[in-house]
């Protein structure tokens, strides 16, 4: 029978049994009996054949499939009685139709008198076969006799041979008189069961019936349940199912043709189901359910029965079995929480149970002495059954019932077979009935283990194979309820186990299936008391499983991503010595892996069906949680939970189907994701940790457990630095202390015995031996006992002097207390512990022949006289003697004789007790360290099948897993596996390469406004379906959400982000942050636009167009293939939604945001490159194309890319004060790196990374951070070429616009910095940044907090300045672009615009200027100076600057500036009589202005507007003269300065302007004429002597240019004065029109403003 004939165990019917194991289909056995009989041919039971002698018998196989007991009872439609009644006809004409009952008499026919009664007595199974068939007896009523008989048979004339009168058969009599008894019966209900019953069970246990009358019998009791004739609540229901149980498993009837015989079986088999399963099975009694358990294990191992009755008995079995181990769980019902009461109760009282199922009479079932030789079938691969050849060697024959008349010895058939001992007799009601309980379930499942037997040569495989069918049904039913009953689970924890644990090493693959499945269920179920069992079973799994060869190498895999998967597992122990003793029995490798000791190489099929239960195990969600809790987290226990998860992992690759089956890598990989899922189901459960094992305390295990085994790998490599290292770990206490190393090395299984034995025989290590040696308990211990349990703890050295020594500290330690009776001394004891040695050699070494082996005689004769003189007991040598003969003493790691299965599992049980009860662990708060220790291998399979899978149904799954392992990662903060996934996918998806992609040949196809770029990324990836795939589960699955936890991954993530930004697959969407274009992509090698070219330009077109594109050195444009790809690839990077992955990036809290700082910090060049020599080669080569570019002396390359990593940090430095405080300076210190390294970066990384950085300025002095100082920067800038700062001037003052933008500290430091004017000084020509540079003046100017300093002041005036300056020159342009217009040459808006600008900004500029003189006081009396050098540092250069724009070509900005100049002179502020430095503003002021406006040169700049200047000039000179002439009235200059204006007037009024001029000119003059006349300054000589001088002077000077003044101001004047002073001066060109000559002094003055300053 194969695997696949194995009995459903869900619970259906047994008619549904059967079909489902026979015939497949429930449906097959549709119809009645009637059409069955008729020769129904429905497709679905055309295949069924029987082998049968006639069709009668092929018809009562039909009728037996047919009459199985259904689910659900069908209602009878015929009176209950009246169908009695009927059966009972039917039984007895078919028993009249028989030669022995062919004269019964008429009673058979009418039924039996109502006086017949019968006795109940009558009615109880009897105690022998002979009782059973002849026990009846009629009524007292005279009718007893044979002469009654002969009287009542004479009268109806019926006679037999030779006239004799037959009297009826007991059986046909016991249904004549139910008949008679059931005509008062009404409702069938209420009759008496054993009566009922009891015709057809002395029919079924006649043994002179037929098989169809048997049958008969039974198709009769089978309707009374089936029509529930037979209910809960019939009378003695109790009595009547013991005395059907006791009938059907006694049955015997004549044998026919086989298959009528094996139908009887059959009937019977259900009939006991029906019985079980029915109203009255518990109240069966257990001797009644063992009967009935024996008798249908008797049926299942007959092979001389057909295999469609043994498949049927076997079904039966099962669901019999269903229903007794289903009591279980009513026992534990009835027993409450007192389990252990009802089982201690249940094995009291004297009759103690014994299940003993039998073929051909003899049990098979072997007692405790040994297995005898039984007829053995065996099963072939396929799950046939085969005749053993032992079978003719066995008795074939049997006494069966008489046939004929006569005893014949015929070739046994079913019918000949005793099912069973007969059963004692029932009690005499029905209190004496006790139901069945746990002896019963406890007796069957003790037999169905026992059939398990691997080493019994009566149990052949088929045998095995149907027990295991069985127990597996039982354990699914009961399982747990098995392992909370004591006496149930010791069963399953010693024999059970032992025995399935075997046969999982049959080559038998039918066999092999079943122990798997039943080991599976086992653990399953009872694994909470089954700790050590499963650590073995699945150690075996493991070693049978896991390979031991290297993952091969796959072209187009890169081995990185799937580094983790273990080469080997951990459970593997150290390598045995490879030099022996002698004292052990060297077994071949086959041989000592059949014996378990060694997992060894099985076939493909027994691979795939040990991965098969792993998987099952596995599916269970806890499973492997709870081998991480009881076994990786326990030093003495191996790390199975790893071990599984890596042995799943190698054998998901591909290359496991090598040796194994094609189905394996799918097995294990489907483990592998049932694993992650059932960790991502408990994610966001609510941990549970009462009674639970603490974490803290489990992780503390783990790291002891570390230390423990690398200590035991040292010590087994250098015992002494092993020594050393567990000390400095803490596992010994004190490393000097014999003691403290001796329980370690006693208390671990890691040490190699064979290390330790060598290690302890030192003579170095005597003090540490008797430490070790203290640790045994010999007390009360013969010497071989307690020698073999020493010997069990380390290997003895091959040496003599060294064992020796051993032997010498054992026999002082085992005469350390009271000496043993019959022992002289450690002397005696020294003597025969090196002899049981020898005979221990001697008896167990395969070289040795048996006939030379040592005898008892020899054994003592060797120790004659040793035991102080006298010899030993004779019993107590015999005792040691046979001991070692029969149990070898097997040493550490020689465990290679036919015993070391036994060995190892007596050593297991006597471990059990103190390794407790299996955790069961229904929680996630182990989930953590569990994947934290499981997940390498986990990454690494999924990686590789994600690379080489070839089916499409896996990347589903593969990307599930991906999914789920991030989340667990992240959920649990296990960064590390975070980061390996990142990498994995990053690798997968061919993006992150270390170098970056070619973007040579990158071609810009534009169609309208819509455009897209071919790249060799982008075309690469558009082919590569797993490379998009790859790239989606990273950014959509596995990076989304958990940016927080990822650490190191940052480094592919962000290779990634810059090769696609790099290649225009990633838009810059940062730089909206911070307000700024977008970052400039590379300009693309070639533009096609394909909207100007046809839709099909043909073959040629596109021929000619290649060879273009070759001949002007342009890459060729890409095909509709390439561009197919590029599409695929945008819509690819577009689902990834990279740009809501940045922004969530921007929101990651400091510690994340650190890590992904120093990646992207990563990608930035190094500050400093080695110097490379440069030799110049002989001719000069071709210069490359790079990044689109040719390679020329044009400066640094442009790298987008270095700007999109500055812009990233930038933001993410700048977003908060926590993300500033923990990267700020790291951003800081790259960003200063990029700029002093100008001369070798391009201008427009260097303007952004200036402008990132002055944004890190500015929130640096918002936090008080010293990193970043605003003179170190603005030195860097200014340290700028010119080029390089004017390119860079935009966003350079934008930068500093942020920083300035509020009054604070960093903004005062910034306006006192030299550097900061000096760079404003340079770009404020440039025409772009001139409006911005202007209005940062002007905000500095105007701010009303102090922004202009002293240290500031003179930058501002001189900037300031240089704007007038600019305005003017503004307008000579405009100037010259008139005179162009009058020439009709075409006129440039945008200059002409720009030049309205400037000459505005001049405009303002000297408003600006004057406003500082608001500032100028308050300067002077900060800055401390001397009065003199404050004139000169304040106030001049705003009179310079004012001066100088008075003469400036545009008469708007001249105009602004006099009346500035005007203001300024006039403020309150800039005289006082107690000083005189202001008077400066005559000489160094208005005098040159006036000699400046009279240069021909100013006076054409604008001729038109110049006059007018020159008036306003004079008259303000002459306003400014009068307006300071009292404050200056003593200052020595005073009459040089009267003199000066006097000499520029004249020259103004002799420049020849018109008369408008001088009048207004000499109204001035008059003006201060007359002040000085009034206010005494200018009186005639004869007022006094004081005022001669400057009376005479000036009215010297003023005659000459305006000789009638004198008149006008001092009409009083005497006329002889008035013409004297007439008369000495001369006629002027006045508007008199003198003629008179001048003085040579005046000539020259006159010639000199003709000639130089005149028009």
């Amino acid at each position: 029978m194969t695997s696949q004939d194995a009995p459903e165990t869900t619970s259906h019917s047994p008619k549904e049994h059967l079909i489902r194991h026979d015939h497949g289909d429930p449906s097959a056995t549709g119809g009645s009996p009637e059409r069955q009989e008729q020769g129904d041919t429905d497709p679905t039971r055309v295949h069924i054949q029987v082998k049968t002698k006639s069709n009668r018998g092929n018809r009562l196989y039909h009728e037996a499939i047919t009459e199985m007991p259904r689910e659900r009872q069908p209602s009878v439609a015929v009176d209950a009685v009246a169908l009695v009644t009927t059966e009972c006809i039917t039984v007895t004409s078919a028993m009249r139709k028989h030669a022995r009952w062919a004269h019964s008499s008429v009673s058979a026919i009418l039924g039996a008198s109502p006086s017949f009664t019968r006795s109940t007595e009558n009615l109880r199974p009897s105690k022998n076969r002979e009782q059973a068939e002849s026990r009846y007896e009629l009524s007292s009523m005279g009718f007893g006799s044979a002469q009654s008989n002969y009287l009542m048979a004479s009268r109806w004339g019926l006679r037999g041979k030779k006239g004799r009168s037959m009297q009826d058969d007991p059986l046909i009599a016991a249904f004549a008189r139910l008949r008679n008894d059931l005509r008062g019966c009404t409702d069938i209900k209420t009759f008496d069961i054993p009566a009922l019953l009891h015709p057809f069970l002395q029919v079924i246990r006649s043994s002179s019936t037929s098989a169809a009358i048997t049958s008969l019998a039974l198709v009769a009791i089978t309707k009374f349940f089936d029509y529930n004739l037979i209910a809960r609540d019939s009378p003695r229901l109790a009595l009547g199912m013991q005395l059907l149980s006791a009938a059907i498993t006694h049955c015997r009837f004549e044998a026919s043709d086989s298959a009528a015989d094996e139908t009887v079986l059959l009937r019977i088999l259900k009939l006991m189901e029906g019985i079980l399963s029915g109203p009255g099975g518990e109240l069966l009694g257990d001797e009644s359910v063992c009967e009935m358990m024996e008798t249908g294990l008797s049926m299942c191992c007959q092979l001389r029965l057909s295999e469609l009755l043994r498949r049927s008995a076997e079904m039966s079995m099962s669901s019999m079995c269903q229903v007794v181990f289903e009591r279980l769980k009513t026992l534990e019902i009835e027993a409450g929480d007192d389990v252990d009461a009802m089982d201690e109760k249940s094995q009291e009282g004297p009759n103690v149970l014994k299940l003993s199922p039998s073929v051909d009479g003899t049990s098979v079932v072997p007692d405790s002495t040994g297995a005898e030789k039984r007829p053995t079938a065996n099963v072939d691969e396929n799950g046939e059954s085969q005749r053993s050849t032992e079978e003719d060697h066995v008795s074939t024959s049997l006494d069966l019932p008489r046939k004929n008349g006569e005893n014949v010895s015929q070739r046994a058939t079913a019918s000949a077979v005793d099912l069973s001992t007969p059963a004692q007799e029932s009690a005499e009601d029905d209190t004496s009935i006790k139901p069945y309980g746990l002896p019963s379930i406890r007796e069957l499942l003790r037999v169905l283990v026992d059939l398990l037997q691997p080493q019994s040569k009566q149990h052949g495989d088929g045998m095995k194979i149907m027990a295991l069918r069985i127990i597996d049904v039982a354990l699914e039913v009961a399982g747990p309820s098995i392992a909370r009953h004591p006496s149930l689970a010791m069963l399953a924890k010693d024999d059970l186990c032992r025995h399935l644990f075997q046969l999982i090493r049959s080559e038998n693959m039918t066999l092999l299936n079943e122990s798997l499945r039943v080991a599976g269920t086992l653990l399953h179920t009872c694994r909470g008391v089954l700790k050590l069992q499963q650590e073995l079973f699945l150690s075996y799994l493991v070693a049978c499983l896991h390979p031991r060869v290297e993952i091969p190498a796959e072209p187009g895999i890169d081995p990185a991503i799937y580094e983790g998967v273990p080469e080997a597992p951990k459970l593997v122990r150290p390598p045995a010595s490879s030099s022996s003793s002698g004292r052990s029995t060297p077994v071949p490798v086959k041989d000592r892996q059949k014996l378990g000791m060694e997992g060894g190489s099985r076939r493909p099929d027994a691979r795939e069906a040990m991965v098969e239960c792993i998987g099952a195990l596995s599916r269970m969600p806890s499973y492997l949680v709870e081998l991480f809790v009881n076994y990786d987290c326990e030093v003495d226990r191996a790390d199975l939970c790893e071990d599984m998860i890596g042995l799943l992992a190698r054998n998901a690759f591909p290359d496991a189907a090598t040796w194994s089956t094609t189905n394996v890598p799918a097995l294990c990989l489907d483990a592998l994701l049932g694993y992650v899922q059932f960790i991502a189901d408990r994610l966001h459960l609510t941990p549970q940790v009462e009674g639970y094992p603490e974490r803290q305390k489990l992780r503390e295990q783990r790291t002891r457990k570390k230390a423990v085994i690398r200590g035991a790998t040292r010590f087994n490599e250098n015992p002494k630095s092993g020594i050393a290292f567990l000390a400095s770990q803490g596992i010994i206490d004190n490393p000097d202390n014999a003691h403290s190393i001796a329980r370690f090395l006693r208390g671990t299984t890691r040490i190699s015995k064979t290390v330790l034995g060598d290690f302890l025989s030192k003579k170095a290590n005597d003090q540490l031996l008797r430490a070790f040696m203290d640790l045994f308990d010999f007390n009360n211990k013969r010497v071989d006992e307690a020698l073999r349990e020493l010997l069990n703890s380390f290997r003895l050295p091959g040496e003599a002097p060294l064992i020796e020594r051993i032997v010498e500290v054992f026999s002082e330690k085992y005469c350390s207390g009271a000496t043993p009776e019959g022992i002289a001394g450690k002397d005696a004891v020294h003597v025969l512990a090196y002899a049981i040695i020898i005979l221990n050699t001697d008896q167990h070494n395969p070289s040795v022949k048996d006939e030379k082996r040592m005898t008892y005689t020899d054994f003592a004769k060797n120790l004659r006289g040793v035991n102080g003189g006298d010899n030993f007991d004779p019993g107590y040598l015999q005792q040691i003697y046979d001991s070692i003969r029969t149990n070898e003493i097997i040493l550490p790691e020689e465990h290679n004789t036919a015993r070391a299965f036994d060995y190892a599992w007596e050593e297991l049980l006597l471990k059990t007790h103190d390794a407790g009860d299996l955790v069961l662990c229904d929680t996630n708060i182990f989930d953590a360290d569990m994947f934290e220790g499981t997940w390498r291998p986990i990454v690494a399979t999924l990686s590789y099948v994600f690379m080489s899978a070839s089916e499409d149904v896996v990347f589903p799954r593969i990307n599930s897993g991906f999914l789920q392992c991030a989340q667990i990662a992240a959920q649990y903060g296990i960064t590390e596996a975070l980061d390996r996934i990142v990498y994995c996918l990053s690798s997968m998806s061919t993006i992150a390469l270390d170098r970056p992609w070619n973007t040579s040949l990158n071609t810009k196809i534009q169609r309208g406004k819509e455009s897209v770029m071919v790249s060799e990324l982008a075309v690469k990836l558009g082919g590569n379906f797993r490379a998009k795939l790859a790239t989606y589960v990273l950014f959509q699955n596995v990076v989304r959400g958990h940016v927080k936890e990822i650490r190191t991954g940052w480094k592919y993530i962000v290779q990634m982000w810059l090769n696609l930004f790099a290649n225009s697959l990633l838009s810059p969407s940062l730089s909206r942050q911070l307000r700024l274009d977008p970052i400039p992509l590379q300009t693309p090698t070639h533009v096609i636009d394909r909207a100007d070219k046809p839709a099909d330009g043909g073959f040629i077109s596109s021929f000619f167009s290649t060879i273009s594109s070759y001949t002007a050195d342009d890459p060729p444009e890409p095909s509709e293939e390439e561009l197919e790809y590029t599409l695929t690839t945008v819509d690819c990077i577009a689902n990834c939604n990279i740009e809501d992955l940045l922004s969530e990036v921007t929101q990651m809290p400091p510690r994340a945001t650190k890590d992904l700082t120093l990646a992207l910090l990563e990608q930035l060049p190094q500050e400093s490159s080695p110097v490379v020599i440069v030799v110049k080669p002989e001719r000069p080569a071709a210069a490359p194309k790079t990044n689109g570019h040719r390679q020329g002396n044009r400066g640094p390359t442009y790298d987008p890319s270095l700007l999109y990593v500055l812009e990233l940090l930038t933001v993410l430095a700048i977003r908060d004060d926590e993300n500033f405080a923990e990267v700020g300076e790291l951003v800081a210190d790259a960003l200063q790196n990029v700029v002093r390294n100008a001369a070798n970066t391009h201008f427009m990384v260097l303007s952004r990374a200036v402008f990132y950085l002055l944004l890190l300025l500015e929130k640096s002095a918002a936090q008080v951070q010293s990193f970043v100082r605003a003179p170190v920067v603005l030195h860097m800038i200014s340290s700028f070429s010119q080029t390089k700062l004017e390119k860079s001037a935009p966003l350079v003052l934008k930068g500093l616009n942020v920083c300035i933008k509020e009054s604070t500290t960093l903004r005062n430091e910034i306006f006192n910095t030299p550097d900061f004017w000096s760079t404003i000084e340079r770009i404020h020509a440039v025409p772009a940044v001139s409006p911005i540079v202007f209005n940062l003046l002007k905000a500095i100017v105007e701010d009303k907090a102090p922004a202009v300093t002293a240290d500031n002041y003179e930058f501002v005036i001189a900037l300031l300045n240089s704007f007038a300056i600019a305005g003017g020159a503004a307008a000579a342009s405009q100037q010259q672009q008139h005179e162009l217009n009058g020439r009709r040459l075409p006129v440039q808006e945008k200059a002409q615009s720009r030049e309205n600008d400037s000459i505005q900004r001049g405009q303002d500029a000297v408003y600006l200027v004057y406003q500082l003189t608001s500032r100028v006081p308050a300067l002077i009396e900060q800055s401390h100076l001397e009065r003199n050098e404050a004139w000169i540092t304040y106030w001049s250069p705003i009179f310079s600057c004012l001066r100088m724009q008075c003469e400036s070509p545009h008469h708007s900005i001249r105009r602004r500036a006099f009346s500035c100049l005007q203001g300024a002179l006039q403020s309150a502020e800039l005289a006082s009589t107690d000083h005189h430095e202001w008077t400066a503003i005559f000489s160094e002021v208005l005098f040159p202005l006036i000699e400046r406006l009279l240069k021909p040169e100013v006076y054409q700049s604008d001729p038109r507007g110049m006059s007018e200047t020159r008036v306003a000039v004079a008259k303000l000179l002459c306003k400014i003269f009068l307006h300071y002439l009292v404050t200056i009235n003593g200052w020595d200059g005073m009459v040089e300065t009267w003199w000066r204006i006097l000499e520029l007037v004249e020259r103004l009024m002799r420049s020849g302007q018109a008369s408008g001029m001088e009048e207004e000119i000499s109204e001035s003059l008059k003006n201060i004429l007359y002040f000085m006349k009034s206010d005494g300054y200018l009186v005639p000589p004869g007022s006094g002597e004081k005022g001669a001088d400057l009376w005479h002077e000036t009215w010297k000077r003023v005659d000459r240019f305006l000789p009638g003044m004198r008149r006008e101001t001092f009409p009083d004047l005497p006329p002889e004065q008035q013409e004297k002073q007439q008369q000495s001066s001369p006629k002027g060109p006045g508007k008199n029109g003198g003629t008179e000559k001048t003085e040579p002094a005046v000539t020259e003055g006159v010639a000199k403003a003709t000639k130089g300053e005149g028009t």
